[in-house]
This record gives structure tokens, sequence and C-alpha cells, in this order.
């Protein structure tokens, strides 16, 4: 019976390994078809001149599309490329956390295909942004905690400052980790030995050294992007309507059915029904102490679904545990079964449903959706227009007024094109400077058409003629329709240099 057992895990942990390497290689080929979004091609720009820090985030999301394009070239897929690969050893360490915690072969694959299957891992790894790496980082984060636990061994809190310090280089979000940690190893008599030990406090220190080169960024920098960040939510801006977004929008990112196993798993781990206390009580604490931040936020600002990224490892260890450690009613035993047997063919179609609908809009018959603004469908053709209208104009540089469409424009415009934001210079700090020789002829300014003049344009150009127009489609739809102006004549510099709001305050 034994060996019985043991051959229907090794076939159990070998079937779950070929589907995630199949679910990666879904995501590589959507990567290759699905047009580039803006912030992509804004941390694609970073990518090119990377710093200890930047405006809007740390720098690990530049680091990671530096390698792929590296490999892969300057493409939609070369951009993507490593952020999905990187999705193999984040399984790894989510399935070894899951095996060390519970002692269960089964709840270790569940939890590695769960996490697969949400579109917050799906999604959140073809699309770049910082919660991809922050992501991987955050599992890794759970692992070695669960060596910790399981070994004793002092050694294993220098792992886990790395592999919070590279999530501290991700997103800011991570130093709730330690938050986090101290409240697990308050709780679990069995873990406050530690607190007498030198080993968290070094594994501290590594974390704040690997951090480091992102202070010095914003010391450098008059602490903008902290000031930016911890500034989204103000006490004074109370509006708890955002609230009413949190669970509806995880219920989406997880899958609903993934979601449903989640809840299920919290609540049985906080009543005590699987698990060892340090178990238990690290996957409890990783979830909540993000989650209750991201509830005090959202009485203030909106909270943005994939924030919730460094949660995701710990819930789908949760729904796992739910799924095969818990005895339940024989209704909910109904609903666990449903929600493991179809999880992940509702998640794959979930997934292929969202990428079809932002490539083509077929599923919405063509009308506006979410995806149609951030998604650069149309773009390629757009930019061979703008291209033919800077030609014709003699302009030396292209203008854009957002960081959005001056990141396309210098994706899709062909290498070597000058494309300047004038305004919100902060942003590109950390890019040399514009060339003046190219600011002193004719700029094309792409704008969408139906803004009408800027303020900008008027007061900083005498001479403004529109030379074109042309649209950005989706098939029948048209997205947005942007007009090209030649401007000449500046009454003075180009270059709009007034600090951002953060330093005006």
């Amino acid at each position: 019976m034994i060996a019985a057992a043991g051959a229907d895990d090794a076939r159990l942990v070998r079937n779950v390994w070929l589907t995630i390497a199949g679910l990666v290689v879904l995501r590589l080929i959507a990567a290759a078809v699905t047009p580039i979004t803006f912030d992509e091609a804004y941390y694609w720009m970073w990518s090119k001149h990377l710093a200890g820090g930047y405006y809007d985030h740390p720098p690990m999301v530049a680091v990671v599309i530096r390698a792929g394009t590296m490999i892969a070239g300057a493409t939609e897929f070369g951009v993507r490329l490593v952020s999905i690969l990187l999705g193999l050893p984040m399984s790894y360490a989510l399935y070894r956390t899951a095996q060390i915690l519970f002692g269960s072969v089964r709840v270790a694959a569940t939890a590695a295909l769960l996490l697969n299957v949400t579109l917050m891992a799906a999604v959140g790894t073809l699309i770049v942004t910082p919660d991809a790496p922050l992501l991987v980082a955050s599992s890794f984060v759970l692992f070695f905690c669960a060596k910790i636990l399981e070994t004793g061994r002092g050694a294993w809190w220098l792992a886990l400052g790395v592999a919070v310090g590279v999530a501290l280089l991700s997103k800011y979000t991570a130093m709730f980790f330690g938050a986090a940690i101290l409240i697990w190893l308050l709780a679990v008599p069995k873990m406050r030995h530690w607190l007498a030990s030198p080993w968290p406090y070094l594994g501290g220190a590594v974390a704040f050294a690997i951090f480091a080169p992102v202070i010095l960024w914003n010391a450098d920098h008059q602490w903008v992007s902290f000031i930016k960040q911890l500034g989204r939510a103000r006490i004074e801006d109370f509006r708890p309507v955002y609230i009413a977004e949190l669970v509806p929008t995880q219920f989406a990112f997880a899958t609903p059915l993934v979601f449903i196993l989640g809840v299920m798993g919290l609540y049985a781990l906080a009543r005590r029904k699987a698990g060892e206390a340090a178990s238990r009580v690290l996957i409890e604490t990783m979830v909540w102490v993000i989650v209750a931040y991201f509830f005090w936020h959202g009485l203030h600002a909106r909270v943005e679904a994939n924030w919730f990224a460094p949660v995701y490892p710990a819930f789908v260890v949760a729904a796992a545990a739910a799924a095969h450690l818990v005895t339940w009613q024989p209704r909910e035993q109904r609903t666990v079964a449903f929600c493991l047997r179809w999880a992940m063919p509702a998640g794959v179609v979930m997934f292929v449903a969202l990428i079809v609908q932002a490539d083509t809009g077929w599923l919405s018959g063509y009308r506006r959706d979410a995806t149609v603004r951030s998604v650069g469908v149309g773009w390629r053709p757009l930019a061979a227009a703008i291209e033919a209208a800077r030609v014709r104009a003699g302009a030396s540089c292209v203008l854009a007024m957002d960081y959005g469409t001056t990141a396309w424009l210098s994706f899709y415009l062909p290498p070597g094109t000058c494309v300047l934001q004038p305004i919100q210079r902060i942003r590109w700090v950390n890019f040399p400077e514009p060339d003046p020789s190219k600011l002193t002829g004719t700029q094309l300014f792409v704008d969408e058409a139906q803004i009408g003049m800027r303020f900008y344009v008027s007061n900083t150009f005498a001479r403004v003629e529109k030379v074109g127009e042309a649209a950005r489609r989706r098939g029948p739809l048209t997205i947005e329709t942007y007009a090209f102006y030649a401007l000449s004549q500046p009454r003075g510099e180009i270059v709009d240099r007034t600090p951002p709001p953060e330093l005006q305050r």
C-alpha cells in the first residue's frame, strides 16, 4: 500500500509539473502575439537605463526586462520572456513550501498548480510590471520561512534576507513582510527563541543591503519615489467606496474557484483544522498583514487588483490545505471537490479568453472593454503613420504629453527616433538629457484628437500646424484618433522642468 501511494504521488507530481510547463508555454505563445501594454513599454525604457530607483518603483522590473531583451531582442516576446520563465522557480518554491509546512505531496502539488491557474500569476507574469518579480520573490520569502521552521538552522535567515531584499527591489509593498514575520515569531511559542538570536537581524541586514541602492537613489532625488508611493492613501481622503472593489477584483484575479478554496482554507487554518500552529500562523500572517494594509488603503484610495500579488503564494497554500487536509461537512466537501476539479480548466479558459479579447475584441463584439486602452493593439500601423508624418514635416523629435504615449512611441517607432515627454521630467531623470540640436527645429506633437490644443503647446510654440490624423484600431473599433501637429518657433525652452507635485507640497 505504501509503495502504491508513493507511485500515485510520483505520478501526480509528474503530471502537475508537466501541466505547469504547458501553462508556461501557453504564456510564451501569448507573449509573442499580444501587443505590449503602455506600462510594459515604459518599464522597457527603464531597462535601457538601469538605475538604483525610478520615480514610480524600485528597479527589479527593469532588470527582468533587460535580461529578456538581451536574449530575445526588443520585442514583445523579449520584454516578457524572463518574467514568464521565472514562473518555474516560483512554482518550485511554492511546492516545497507547502510540502514542508503540511507534510503532503498532494497539498504541495495542488498549491503549485493553483497558483499557476490564477490570473494573478498567468497574466501577472505575462504582462511585466513590478508585481511580476514581486510575486516570484514572495514565493521564496514563504519558502525560506518554511526552511527556517523545518531545519532550525540560522543560516536560512540569510536566504530569507535575500528574498525580502529582492522583493523590496521589486515593490515597496514588500516592507510588510517584516511585520508578518515578526508577528509569526511572536505568535508561535516555539519560534520566539529566534528573537534572542542574531540570525534574524543578520537576515534583516542582508535585506537592507540589497535594498540600499533604492534608498541612495531616493536620497539623491529628494525622496520622490518614497513620497509618491507612500503618500497614495492620505488620511484626509476618506473614500470608503473603494472597499467595495476589493473582493470582486480578487474573485476575478484569483479565478472564482481558487478564490473559494482559498477563503475556505484561511477559515480552516484559523479554526485550527489543519497543520501545526507554526505553519498555520505563517500562512495567516502572510495573508492578513498585507490585506489589512490594503483594507486601510481602500478607505482612502483605489487599490488596484494586481497589488495583492504578494498575498497569493500563501493564499493558494491555504487553498490546497482546504482541498486535502480538512474534513468538511458533505455540502462543503462537494464544493471543495467541484472547485478542485474545475479550477484549472476555468483558469485556462479565463486566461485564453482574456488574451483573445485583448488582441482581437471578438468576445465583446468589437466594443470597448477594460483592456482596450492599456494593450497596444493598433500601435504598429499607427506608429508607421506617425513616422510618415514626422518625415513629411521634417521634424527632428516626436513629443507626447503622457508617459504611456511616450513609451509606446519609443517602442514602435524606428529605433533611434527622438521621442520626448517635455513635461513630468522626473520620470526620465535616469535618462540622458535630450540632444539640444534635436530641439531647435520642427517638432512633431502627437496627442489624442479629442483633447484639443494643450496649454503647453500654445504657450511654448509660436507656430502650430496640424499635419495629419490617424486612428488606433482593434478590428472595426476605433480606440483613439491621434492628431499630429508640426511645432516650430519655440518661445523658450521646450522642456518643462517644473518639479513634480510630490516635491511641491
